[in-house]
């Protein structure tokens, strides 16, 4: 009986083993489709912690994870939120607002959104509680660049951020729609930042597709300029809320994410 009972042991290591082997890097991928509800003795079990989002400025956001890690979306240099410095810089090279080729070298992780000698950028890093990995779109050609092409290829990332339990999606400078495999890398997105120019990224009507198809509990907006946010809120239609703050900042958690999709603009947006 004592060896069966150990080659049982054994053989359930061996499984337990092999099935973390296999299982998906990303939360946000293999939670693609399930319910965003928590079971009640999941909320037991783990007390969701909060996350600390910040509007820094034009497509800037500032993540503070429970952890302590601090990330900055779409960084161009320019400190914009209080504090130390961020861990995690990520950016993107459409304009000079949202990358900088000198980044203080205090910064431990820069992350570029596109990739060198015609090959895409592929980002997949665990720090602290966070794992940051992205889905490579085109961009167009910058002012006077007549290289051949209205796009390059692969020149923009939409960066995911897992964190706490959290899916959450930074789109960039995006300027075209996004097709299957796109929606497939990008998996499930809790709280969404989306760019709403309407002309130097998409059309408002390309922006509110993207944000109705992603169905995100919560929707960030930057890079505003002068757009209208009725006009924005009227594009992506009446099944998001709306939820105006005096201040720059949001707490966040898993169980706190709105029943009813909702658009929260910060103070600065």
């Amino acid at each position: 009986m004592p060896r069966l009972i150990a080659a049982l042991a054994l053989l359930c290591s061996f499984v337990t083993s092999a099935h973390a082997q296999g299982s998906p890097r990303s939360e946000c991928l293999a939670m693609a489709g399930i319910p965003r509800a928590v079971p009640v003795n999941y909320r037991l079990a783990a007390k969701a912690e909060d996350v600390a989002i910040t509007y820094a400025g034009h497509s800037t956001y500032y993540i503070d994870t429970p952890r302590g890690v601090r990330i900055a979306t779409d960084f161009s240099g320019a400190y914009h939120a209080s504090g130390r410095l961020p861990d995690v810089v990520t950016m993107n090279k459409a304009h000079s607002t949202h990358y900088t080729l000198f980044p203080d070298p205090k910064i431990p992780h820069v992350l570029h959104g596109w990739g060198e000698n015609g090959q895409a950028a592929h980002v997949e890093l665990r720090i602290g509680d966070a794992y940051i990995r992205n889905v490579t779109t085109d961009i167009r050609r910058y002012y006077g660049d007549f290289a051949g092409g209205d796009m390059i290829k692969d020149g923009n990332s939409i960066f995911i951020f897992e964190v706490a339990g959290l899916c959450i999606g930074h789109l960039g400078h995006l300027h075209h729609k996004l097709d299957e495999s796109h929606f497939a890398q990008i998996g499930r997105i809790d709280i969404l930042m989306v760019p709403i120019d309407g002309t130097y990224t998409m059309s408002l009507d390309g922006i509110s597709e993207i944000t109705k198809r992603l169905r995100s509990s919560v929707v960030l907006p930057m890079h505003r300029f002068a757009t209208p946010l009725d006009e924005f809120m009227q594009k992506i239609g009446q099944q998001f809320e709306i939820d105006r703050r005096g201040e720059r900042s949001l707490k966040i958690s898993r169980d706190s994410l709105p029943t009813q999709p909702t658009v929260i603009i910060l103070d600065g947006v």
